[in-house]
């Protein structure tokens, strides 16, 4: 039967093919597939887990044996009993197997799908009792689980396999033409960014999540990976069962599950239609940004990994405006996250970041972890701080740690004798906080000098994302070359929203006159000292707002590659010298979100 989850729209197009779902675990569990050739371990992985744990539930039944029955009543021997049969069982020991052959999933994926699929068989269940014994299935898998942790197999991208069935050819036929394998959508509850880094080397056409907000850092990875996403879908994952069919619309914010043969060819038109819009724009690839009134405007790139200098060139991206690097410290294999990269290895992924660039230059962003990006990508974010966008994020967990910023200081020091290098600092409030920063930053060259490293010169930023520094604009352009409006956070801070929270998402407004007043003041302020400013945050790749803000000055966007070709269309299309006066309409109005899209 069809229906329709409605969600945020955060990445756009349409997307088609069959569900994979990531299901939850009390315990951390991997998710990564494995190479062919790895099957038969990941087999035995599972084998010599279910072995081992058979014969701690032996052990178990002998000890219950041999109490009395008022210390081991007889409930607890049928429950044991239940266990072990439980853990034999074909259905969960075979599923396991088949996704591990099918899908090439590591077994604690598979074995977490198959718990899924098994636990729903039980909720359909009439008999009260045997419903029931799905909290006792649960249980064996979590026991298995922790049987499986710490010998997880070398995290492998390789995309998955999944051969159609005969019964599938006519369905799969309106979806995926003549390819032999069905097109992937993701579904999980959730992803942490570190997953998504897992992902984003593999080859999800689209994906959903039940919680996130638009500019969360689920849906931002998801726009750089440049496939519909849908965020905020509440009950996705619990709707949509594995291998169903499922249309993502990214430009609607709904998934469509189990869609008819008429909704099927529909969406299949559109996302044709797309994929003709994404060829007209490419053809501004190698046109330079350039507005009707002879205004020249750098459009820049965000990436996360040095890798990404590949989509940002050919993009046109004529820099990287926002390299996040705590996405180095979070993208780790499953079982070496606790491994911080030191400063060689830092060193080496900046200098590809310069080299890929070609010498356009690239801005490096100082880590900022905390909030909706934990260091380890498994750590739940209600467990990572009471309330984590206020607590010890971004230079201030930087600052609280003076070696581990040392380190990164030194590998970007380093990296920046190969080309140009700007040196951006996150979340600063504070002139005390600025003067320990570049206090930093000369112990860090000093340390340098002092072991004969070379070494190169940066120009340094900092960013604007919180109302404070908004404020005390001419403060901050004291003590820096340029600035970069983090739009994200400043959104966030300044309407009191957690902008991953999906319950307030409707509150989340980049139009809001006070948010669009302090965008306006740091773009002049800047433009009357002669200092350099952009705009990093997901505003600057939002084609409703590339108008406004050339009118209001700007002439430096950072977004995401994939982005990059509509705003240059806006901006070709552009004369800021009428566009001013509208701006300032725009600014004075009650309702700016309104007056921009009469326009």
């Amino acid at each position: 039967m069809t229906f329709v989850v409605h969600g945020l729209p955060v990445a756009r197009g349409i997307a088609i093919g069959r569900a994979v779902l990531v299901v939850s675990s009390r315990i951390d569990v991997a998710h990564y597939f494995i190479k062919p050739e790895q099957i038969e371990a990941e087999i035995d992985r599972v084998r010599i887990a279910r072995n081992a744990v058979a014969e701690e539930l032996l052990k178990l039944q002998a000890n219950v044996a041999l109490m009395g029955p008022n210390d081991a009543p007889h409930e607890l021997a049928a429950l044991l009993e239940v266990h072990q049969m439980l853990l034999q069982d074909e259905v969960l020991t075979g599923g396991v197997k088949h996704w591990i052959v099918e899908r090439l999933y590591n077994a604690e994926w598979a074995l977490t799908t198959q718990l899924e699929v098994v636990a729903r068989q039980f909720d359909e269940m009439e008999d009260e009792y045997l419903r029931e014994r799905k909290a006792d299935l649960e249980q064996v898998v979590e026991r298995l689980l922790h049987r499986m942790k710490g010998t997880a197999a070398v995290l492998a991208p390789t995309p998955p396999r999944r051969k159609r069935t005969a019964d599938e050819d006519d369905h799969h036929d309106l979806i995926a033409g003549d390819a032999f394998d069905a097109p992937l959508v993701l579904i999980a509850h959730d992803l942490s960014p570190a997953d998504m880094l897992q992902f984003k080397k593999s080859v999800f056409a689209g994906f959903v999540t039940d919680v996130g907000g638009r500019t969360s850092h689920t849906a931002i990875i998801a726009r750089s990976m440049d496939i519909p996403a849908v965020v905020g879908a509440r009950s996705a994952s619990q709707l949509v069962r594995q291998d169903d069919w499922v249309i993502i619309d990214g430009d609607a914010g709904v998934m469509i599950v189990d869609p008819s043969p008429i909704i099927l060819a529909e969406y299949g038109f559109k996302q044709r239609q797309g994929d003709l819009e994404r060829g007209r724009l490419s053809r501004l690839r190698h046109k330079p940004a350039v507005t009707l009134d002879g205004q020249r405007v750098d459009l820049l790139a965000n990436i996360e990994m040095p890798e990404d200098t590949i989509g940002a060139v050919k993009a046109g991206a004529v820099g990287v405006g926002l390299f996040r690097s705590e996405f180095l410290f979070m993208g780790r294999e499953a079982h070496n996250l606790a491994r911080l990269p030191d400063e060689e290895e830092q060193y080496q992924a900046y200098r590809r970041a310069v080299d890929g660039m070609k010498g356009m230059p690239v801005t490096i962003r100082t880590i900022d972890v905390g909030a909706d990006k934990p260091l380890d990508g498994k750590q739940q974010r209600e467990d990572y701080h009471l309330n984590p966008a206020l607590g010890l994020r971004a230079i201030r967990w930087s600052l609280a740690d003076p070696a581990m910023f040392l380190t990164q200081l030194r590998a970007i020091l380093r990296a920046a004798a190969h080309g140009e290098i700007h040196l951006l600092i996150p979340m600063l409030a504070h002139v005390s906080e600025i003067r320990q920063t570049l206090s930093l930053i000369d112990f860090a060259r000093a340390e340098l000098d002092n072991r004969g490293a070379v070494h190169g010169n940066v120009k340094l930023g900092a960013m604007i994302e919180i109302p404070a520094a908004a404020l005390t604009l001419k403060t901050f352009l004291k003590y820096f070359d340029f600035l970069s409006i983090g739009t994200n956070d400043l959104i966030q801070y300044t309407l009191a929203i957690d902008r991953a929270d999906e319950s307030v998402a409707h509150l989340y407004d980049p139009a809001h006159p006070a948010v669009l007043r302090l965008v306006a003041e740091t773009i002049a302020e800047c433009r009357r000292q002669g200092k350099g400013v952009s705009v990093c945050g997901e505003m600057a790749g939002d084609v409703v707002f590339t108008r406004l803000l050339l009118g209001l000055g700007l002439r430096s966007f950072s977004m995401h590659p994939s982005q990059i070709l509509a705003v240059k269309q806006e901006v070709l299309r552009a004369d800021t010298s009428k566009l001013e006066a509208w701006a300032q309409e725009v600014l004075e109005s009650e309702n700016p979100a309104a007056a921009l899209v009469r326009t």
